[in-house]
């Protein structure tokens, strides 16, 4: 199981701003911390606001803040909202399809590893919070 991009950045922007709860953060600065396009993550960041997983405040001194608290955020849920589909091979145009076992094999698969992320919220993730923060902090010279 391959997630995408967009997932990948989803996740990470969950995390950065759930690691610094006491602020609002900038797309900008979130960019720079993972030295990703800023174009990409203003797509995601609008997407996860819509979604409620995220809470914006425009002007000089907005920012972005998580929607939610970080315990009520599940990794399935959010991994299933950022997913497009889920079809791990293509059976619908394959010819043995209707007598394959690996169709049924392989749905089993993915309801097991979603249900493994459903098991996980972001307060999981963010255990070490001051540890995650404290690596995007500037390195001295």
């Amino acid at each position: 199981m391959r997630l995408t991009r967009y997932t990948d950045y989803a996740m990470r922007v969950l995390l950065y701003v759930g690691a610094r709860p006491e602020r609002l953060c900038s797309i900008a600065e979130i960019s720079r911390a993972y030295g990703i396009s800023q174009n990409h993550l203003m797509k995601v960041v609008h997407d996860l606001g819509k979604a409620g997983y995220l809470a914006s405040a425009r002007g000089r001194f907005g920012g972005i803040k998580l929607g939610r608290a970080p315990e009520d955020i599940i990794v399935g849920a959010v991994v299933r909202h950022t997913e497009d589909g889920f079809d791990l091979v293509d059976c619908g145009t394959c010819i043995i399809a209707p007598a394959c076992g690996l169709t049924g094999a392989l749905r089993e698969a993915l309801a097991a590893f979603l249900a493994v992320l459903d098991g996980y919220t972001l307060a999981d993730l963010l255990a070490k919070r001051s540890e995650i923060a404290n690596l995007f902090a500037p390195k001295a010279a």
